[in-house]
Order: C-alpha cells, then sequence, then structure tokens
C-alpha cells in the first residue's frame, strides 16, 4: 500500500503513526560522507584570516547553537512519531507470550519429563532423544517471538485487533518488511 510519494498506508488509507514518511539517508563521519551542515575542512596551509572572519565565525557559531536546541526538540518529536503505538505494542507482547511461551514451558518440561521416565525406569530413554526434543521446542519458541511480532495488526482502533493466527496480518507485515529491506538495498547500492 503505498501512494505516489511513496509512503505507506494502512487499511484506511492513512499513514500509519510509526512508519516514516520518507526515507532519509543519514550521513556522518563514521559512514566517510560529512554532513551537508558541517563546513568543509580548510587546509592549514592558507594565511590566517582577518578577525573581522573570526568574528562572523563566532556569530555563525551562537546560531548553530540556538537552532540544535530546536532541532533537538523536533528530533524527539519525530522518534515519537515514529514509536510503536502502546496498543500495538500490548497486542504483540501478549501474541508473543502465547506462541513464544507455550513452546519454552514444553521444552523445560520435556527435561522433567524425561527425568521422570529414566529415574522411574518407564522405559530407556536416548539422552539425544531428550536433547533434540527440547532443542524443538525451543526453535519453536524462537520462531514464536519472530510470528507473533509480524502477525499483530499493526493498525490502531477499536476495531483492528485482528484475527486469531494472525496469518493476513503476517503476509501484509512481511510484505512491509520485504519491501523495506529491498529499499535499502537500493539505496546502498546507490550510495556506493
Amino acid at each position: 500500500m503505498a501512494s505516489k510519494s511513496g509512503e505507506k498506508k494502512g487499511a484506511d488509507g492513512q499513514r500509519l503513526p510509526f512508519e516514516p514518511g520518507a526515507s532519509r539517508k543519514k550521513v556522518g563521519k563514521k559512514g566517510g560522507k560529512q554532513d551537508s551542515n558541517a563546513e568543509p575542512k580548510r587546509s592549514k596551509a592558507k594565511a590566517s584570516k582577518p578577525k573581522s572572519d573570526t568574528r562572523k565565525k563566532g556569530e555563525e557559531a551562537r546560531r548553530q547553537l540556538a537552532g540544535k536546541s530546536s532541532k533537538k526538540s523536533s528530533d524527539k518529536r519525530s522518534r515519537q512519531d515514529s514509536a510503536i503505538p502502546e496498543e500495538v505494542s500490548r497486542r504483540m507482547v501478549r501474541r508473543m507470550a502465547v506462541l513464544c511461551g507455550v513452546p519454552t514451558v514444553l521444552g523445560v518440561s520435556s527435561f522433567v519429563v524425561s527425568y521422570f521416565i529414566v529415574s522411574n525406569e518407564v522405559f530407556e530413554l536416548p539422552p539425544i532423544a531428550v536433547l533434540l526434543v527440547s532443542l524443538g521446542f525451543f526453535g519453536v519458541g524462537v520462531l514464536g517471538l519472530s510470528y507473533g511480532a509480524l502477525s499483530t495488526s499493526w493498525e490502531v482502533g477499536p476495531n483492528s485487533a485482528g484475527s486469531l493466527l494472525g496469518i493476513n496480518e503476517f503476509k501484509v507485515n512481511f510484505g512491509r518488511m520485504r519491501q523495506a529491506w529491498k529499499e535499502a538495498k537500493e539505496a546502498k547500492k546507490a550510495g556506493s
């Protein structure tokens, strides 16, 4: 669900509150690129500037510091806009707790059951069987974490809880994730 400007939209055609409006490139010293706001480096071989230039630089530095404080407040707002809404995060946590918690409890209980079988000599149980069964349950628990996050409806509203198994929500969210991966890959290629 993308509009002409590339924004992702929810079921009602509105951009979701925690999705970015447009992709931005982060530029910094670590990436090897300079910030667009940063001044280019000047060679030390050039003659020193007169004092009037120094005053201008000082005034510019003061203006930039004043601008940085307003940028910090706008950064906080953009972080809040891109945060997952609390209603959606509660849904995710519930679904992840069930889909991860049940297999994890079964994985731990497989140790208890195997101990009971071996100690009471019900039948001979090879240790590798206990290991494989418990690892299988723990693996399903890890997959349950991922599926729990991706099968949750990311829409906000009273009637947006989604289905019980979340298969349709998983398809939508996985599609969004794949699209973001493709865009990041293309941006990386374009930047190289």
